[in-house]
């Protein structure tokens, strides 16, 4: 029986409620599956664990995920707690630490579900955007001097390396190629950032050189907003770097009906280090105790999981137990107009779990 090992960091919010349930789901699929196992070690780390030691995550915390198959996490963030301190010593120091260079955000509606958009462009959302992870705007390179003066200066420094570039543009042409459509856009905004984003352009067009059968446009960021919304039918896989994909896939989430419902891969495409999966929607502390976040985005996040752990079949049962669950008002959370809880949501996706393998036997 394959086994896989499993790191949880439910994080801060209802980051505990959608990861504990989304567990709750994959022992569902691996018990009903009979094929493989997860072995779950769970981590306190987050903002209670800053409060109580000073520190979101040991110092050797990095250093202990290498040896999980992956990483499941809830969110990170807290009001009494500045964000840079929450996402930079927790979120951040995973994923750079751990190389995850490509994060991966897959967009659409699912099924009776109805975002902003009029219906008949809604539903030609069906785009994957791929984030560059690990350097661009959230590099981390820059500081501050003068601290208190009228002269004080904060410097943020975007960072483009080719070998960044390079990596990440080729792992979104290969993702693009898997797709029906074979189509990509690049974003970029070189029309103003004259340096970083121009040697992010020269870098992209010589990657994409070695995939001729891929229709490939660009787009400024400003103007990729815009057709989002007014023509979300004509885009399919998007490159964008750190910040920009940061905001764009934020919008992709909105107009897919809710930010409760996206998922995300902070992807090692090498295999070397374990990847990280995480709903988008934050730590939600208005939500705390009431029982009623959308568990979605993370149990899609299993998705994206099973996937990479090559448990194909487990992925694709998932997936369908969330779209049935999507389809019937009943098992709506208040994100999506509904009244259902976190855990009839859960329950739901877990009951349809067992009658699709109950059919299959």
């Amino acid at each position: 029986m394959r086994r896989h090992k499993i790191a949880l960091i439910p994080g801060d919010g209802i980051g505990s409620d959608v990861i504990h349930a989304g567990r709750r789901v994959l022992d569902a699929l691996a018990g009903s599956d009979g094929g493989f196992s997860f072995a779950f070690e769970e981590f306190d780390w987050g903002s209670d664990r800053y409060r109580r030691v000073g520190k979101m995550m040991p110092d050797d915390g990095v250093d202990t995920l290498r040896g999980f198959d992956a990483i499941y996490f809830g969110a990170v963030g807290d009001p009494k707690i500045p964000d840079h301190i929450t996402l930079w010593e927790l979120r951040l120091a995973i994923c750079q630490g751990l190389d995850q260079y490509a994060n991966v955000r897959p967009s659409r509606l699912l099924p009776n579900i109805v975002g902003p958009l009029r219906p008949d462009l809604g539903r030609d959302i069906d785009w994957v955007i791929v984030r560059e992870n690990s350097e661009g705007e959230y590099a981390g390179a820059g500081g501050r001097a003068h601290r208190g003066l009228p002269i004080e200066v904060g410097l943020d420094v975007s960072v483009f390396t080719r070998s960044g570039i390079e990596r990440v543009a080729r792992f979104a042409c290969e993702l693009a190629r898997s797709r029906p459509r074979k189509q990509l856009t690049i974003v970029t905004k070189s029309n103003a950032q004259r340096h970083g984003m121009v040697l992010w352009d020269e870098v992209c067009r010589e990657v994409i050189a070695d995939f001729p059968d891929l229709t490939v446009d660009w787009m400024l960021v400003d103007a990729m907003t815009m057709r989002m919304v007014l023509r979300p039918g004509t885009i399919d896989t998007v490159l964008a770097t750190n910040l920009h994909a940061d905001v764009l896939s934020d919008l992709a989430s909105a107009v897919s009906g809710s930010l409760g419902i996206g998922a995300t891969a902070n992807l090692a495409p090498d295999r070397k280090t374990p990847s990280m999966f995480e709903p988008i929607h934050g730590s939600g502390f208005d939500l705390i105790g009431k029982g009623i976040a959308n568990p979605v985005g993370a149990f899609w996040s299993a998705v994206l999981m099973l996937e990479h752990l090559h448990e194909s079949r487990a992925a694709a049962v998932l997936m369908d137990a969330i779209e049935r669950v999507t389809a019937d008002e009943a098992t709506r959370t208040p994100d999506l107009g509904g009244s259902a809880t976190t855990h009839d949501v859960t329950s739901a996706v877990i009951r349809i779990i067992q009658r699709q393998n109950d059919a299959a036997a």
